[in-house]
């Protein structure tokens, strides 16, 4: 199928045409239709799907046709589509494919979120908007100055709904829901639908269409796993052992916590690699710079909390480095989302260390498969507990002791907004490796 196929108008066929797109993904020909006619839509496609561009091109191609949508002078602070996200990159990332796809059809849109000053918003605001990209707090913050009128919105967007609950926003996001019309249509894309977010689909849509494009928390297909066993205290050397010896030049690093993304950016730095850390701490224009120079290939690596596991779209990153394992096997899933999209191969390289074994264990049971492990020389564990395996037949095992943990979640950020795929696009094959909180 092309893009050609999908109904979709000349203005918008022509803004995909000059991305270098023809063949849409398969979230993109399931959804486009039952969002042009007017459906309410529950999706769930794993992350670098293209999910993004799945929603925008309908709403898109509905609010420049007159018999949908008849043609209005922009009302003052009136939006016409919400679209609600969880994090700062990934509303930028968001309203970037909307004005990309929309280039020709007039349409004004605006992304508000935290961390940056409000007033440069309510002036944005006051011009005018069709489309607003908003996370819940900073929109929050917008409804009580009663500077943004959310009576007149007819289309309303979901995005990463199973994060936005991870990241506790469903008080926030019911209260927004309060000031919608009743009469809406409603669109939720999210990489899982745990239980929490199935209640929330069932309260919001109406009779809605389902699409699904990947099993329930499934890893990238064309992504390799592999572990590497090694001491804590080795972890840095070995990862600097790493990037010397394999010439990396573009490496996503996942840390646990903030303090520990700063230090290991720091002492890579140290050591001549190019980096940066990205985590919620960080100012919205520390962390929009670090993104942009690690997508230009400024940096070697980027270390980030899993503010970073949602909402980053970077052509053929060759690898993720699980430097310390996730508390939440489902974070592993969105952590390794990063590589292997769009149909390019990938690579998620884990340092695990003897007191990591628990969550191994879990990811393991998560993919349903042991990841193949080895030691280097030089790095080899002095500490050698054995990590245990799951087997058939074992019960689920327990949640880890520790509290769940979200680090560096900022309130306003998807890897890049999905896109979709380029007609026969090939990826070069990575280099082989052997031997929360919360912030408006």
């Amino acid at each position: 199928m092309q893009f050609t196929e999908l109904g979709l108008s000349a203005e918008l066929l022509r803004a995909i045409g000059e991305q270098g797109y023809t063949t849409p993904t398969p979230v993109q020909q399931q959804a486009i239709p039952h969002i042009l006619a007017g459906r309410d839509l529950e999706a769930l496609a794993q992350t670098g799907t293209g999910k993004t561009a799945a929603f925008v091109l309908p709403i898109l191609q509905r609010l420049t046709n007159p018999l949908v949508t008849p043609l209005q002078k922009i009302t003052h602070t009136a939006p016409r589509v919400l679209v609600l996200v969880p994090t700062r990159e990934l509303a930028a990332q968001v309203l970037a494919s909307v004005r990309t796809y929309g280039a020709h059809t007039g349409l004004r849109a605006l992304a508000v979120f935290g961390g940056v000053g409000i007033n440069p918003q309510i002036q944005s605001m006051r011009r005018g908007i069709d489309i607003l990209v908003a996370t819940p707090g900073r929109l929050l913050d917008h409804l009580g100055q009663r500077t943004v009128d959310l009576s007149k919105v007819q289309t309303l967007v979901l995005d990463e709904a199973d994060r936005m609950f991870d990241m506790g926003f469903i008080r926030d996001i019911r209260r927004i829901i309060e000031k919608l019309p009743k009469v809406r249509q409603n669109l939720m894309f999210s990489a899982t639908f745990a239980a929490e977010v199935r209640e929330l689909a069932h309260a919001v849509l109406q009779n809605p269409a389902m699409v699904e494009v990947a099993r329930r928390n499934a890893p990238a297909e064309l992504v390799t796993h592999t572990v590497i066993k090694v001491d804590q205290d080795q972890k840095r050397d070995l990862l600097l052992h790493l990037f010397a010896a394999h010439g990396w030049h573009q490496v996503l690093v996942f840390c646990r916590t903030k303090h520990g993304s700063d230090a290991l950016a720091r002492k890579l730095e140290q050591s001549g690699v190019r980096t940066a850390a990205l985590h919620g701490n960080k100012s919205q224009n520390a962390r929009t710079r670090a993104l942009a120079d690690f997508k230009a290939g400024k940096l070697a690596a980027l270390v980030a909390t899993d503010i970073a596991a949602r909402g980053l779209d970077i052509d053929s990153l060759p690898r993720v480095v699980n430097f310390e394992l996730p508390n939440v096997p489902e974070d592993y899933i969105h952590r390794i989302g990063r590589t292997g999209r769009a149909g390019a191969s990938g690579e998620a390289l884990s340092l695990v260390s003897s007191d990591e074994r628990i969550q191994l264990r879990d990811i393991e049971r998560l993919l349903k498969r042991e990841i193949e492990s080895s030691v280097l020389p030089g790095f080899e564990p002095r500490h050698t507990n054995a990590v245990p395996r799951p087997s058939a037949g074992r019960p689920p095992a327990q949640k880890p002791a520790q509290a769940r943990t979200r680090s560096g979640s900022g309130n306003g950020s998807r890897s890049g907004a999905p896109r979709p795929a380029r007609s026969g696009a090939g990826a070069a094959k990575p280099a082989s490796h052997h031997s929360g909180q919360r912030h408006r």
